[in-house]
């Protein structure tokens, strides 16, 4: 979309224009908290569920990896979907399929039927590159990462509380949190349908690409500036994943850290990111710019992943450990901020929708790789690699152009035919990243599981 489609939806920065740009983001931040509470009170729940009907160990690595597979091919057809047939229809159509796929998953007791529930769960969240276009057609460019800081913060509390509620309701059986997270489904939905308005979007005139050159232009030119940002996200996405699939386990092996008592840590780690996210990101933003907050966010995380091995005691873990989710709230809200910065007009939704399909073949890879590697060449490898991948990601950041106006002018190409170029969203796909890892917890034996930082 254009800066002046954005302008519009401000109104010259009008009292009556900011409460209704605050309300659209209220409702985006509801219905992003009962989501992704949804989706987390089912998720752990996957392997014990495929397990009572007899399913096998490999057969719930399936089912787990099946929702980031269904994100992964779904999110640039929402994208595109949601540039040609607006913002609203797409977010409400992608609420309604993850509420279908939860009552599913609650009333099936066949494995294929689940498998396929699965799968919708994971298209109904392939939305989230549509909700940051959304942002970025209601937010101007200046608040934009403030504006991710607030959302992902409530989706981040819906990650937070979303397992905790799904364990106290199996005390009604197993199907009782599918049942539950179709209940706030429909919550959702019908907030959504009542209270968020389509947004105002540009009239540019836009020429219409294939997906698959849409995909394969981000290969051949990867140093556009949008493309760049893609390609920091992938990367990031990949190291944050890789260290996420291998840190229960390392806790496991380094500290005696069980399933019983590995909550604890979520509820640190996300706690700091919901602190950040909350409050402290947007005082960043203003102080430093979106560009500076990205590079140090990249700093951070590969700080905190390089010094976790070196930690020889809880009191030194908890105190590095705690710049992964400090670093996370920094680059991938303000990675996703500048996507949309140089998305030409018309293709904000196509861009966010392939920034998430290819941060979604990282958290699909990224524990896949650190696994084997924890394996086969020590405990401390997979935090070594991902700390060189992340600081691999800042020298690629501190190679971006500054300045909006350059930005702008650089990110025209990203489609070749000339077109305005339009501000985008800002919201990150930890959350989302967090739905496989989480669930992943239960697919292993106690004592050991998998954690994920939001």
């Amino acid at each position: 979309m254009s800066e002046p489609a954005a302008a519009s939806v401000d109104g010259a920065g009008s009292p009556a224009s900011q409460r209704t740009i605050f309300a659209r983001l209220v409702v985006l931040m509801a219905t992003g908290c009962l989501d992704l509470m949804g989706m987390l009170m089912v998720a752990p729940q996957v392997p014990f569920y495929t397990k009572r009907m007899g399913g096998s160990d490999t057969l719930v690595g399936v089912m787990l990896g099946a929702h980031a597979f269904a994100m992964l091919v779904t999110a640039p057809l929402w994208g595109r979907l949601s540039d040609r047939y607006g913002r609203r229809p797409v977010i409400l159509l992608g609420l309604v399929t993850g509420g279908v796929a939860f009552l599913v998953y609650a009333v099936t007791d066949n494995l294929w039927v689940l498998l396929l529930s699965r799968l919708a769960q994971g298209a109904g969240a392939g939305t989230i590159g549509v909700v940051q276009a959304y942002i970025s057609d209601t937010v101007e460019p200046k608040q934009r990462v403030k504006a991710l800081g607030w959302f992902t913060a409530a989706t981040s509390a819906g990650v937070m509380v979303g397992p905790v509620v799904g364990s106290l309701t199996t005390r009604w059986g197993l199907h009782a949190p599918g049942f539950v997270a179709a209940g706030l489904a429909l919550l959702n939905v019908s907030a959504a349908f009542f209270l968020l308005p389509e947004p105002p979007r540009s009239t540019s005139l836009s020429v219409r690409r294939h997906l698959r050159h849409a995909i394969a232009d981000v290969f051949r030119r990867p140093l556009l500036p949008a493309h760049r940002m893609i390609w920091i996200y992938t990367a990031g996405m990949m190291a944050f994943m890789a260290m996420n699939g291998v840190l229960a386990l390392f806790l496991n092996r380094r500290f005696g850290v069980t399933a019983g008592t590995i909550g604890y840590y979520y509820l640190y780690i996300g706690g700091i990111g919901l602190l950040m996210r909350g409050g402290l990101l947007g005082r960043l933003v203003d102080r430093l710019g979106d560009l500076r907050v990205l590079r140090y966010g990249a700093l951070s995380i590969a700080l905190g992943q390089l010094l976790v091995p070196f930690a020889g005691s809880v009191p030194v873990l908890v105190a590095v450990i705690a710049l992964v989710p400090i670093g996370t709230a920094m680059l991938f809200p303000a990675t996703t901020a500048q996507v949309s910065r140089h998305a030409p007009a018309g293709h904000v939704g196509e861009f966010m929708g392939l920034q998430q399909a290819m941060g979604g073949v990282s958290r699909v890879l990224g524990p896949v790789w650190a696994g084997a590697v924890f394996q086969h060449l020590g405990v401390s490898w997979p935090f070594w690699i991902a700390a060189t991948l992340m600081a691999a990601v800042g020298a690629l950041a501190w190679g971006a152009v500054t300045g909006e106006g350059a930005e702008a002018g650089q990110g025209v190409s990203a489609v070749a035919p000339p077109v305005s170029v339009g501000a985008g969203p800002t919201t990150s796909a930890e959350p989302l990243a967090a739905v496989e890892a989480v669930a992943a917890v239960a697919a292993v034996e106690p004592g050991s599981g998998r954690k994920v930082s939001v």
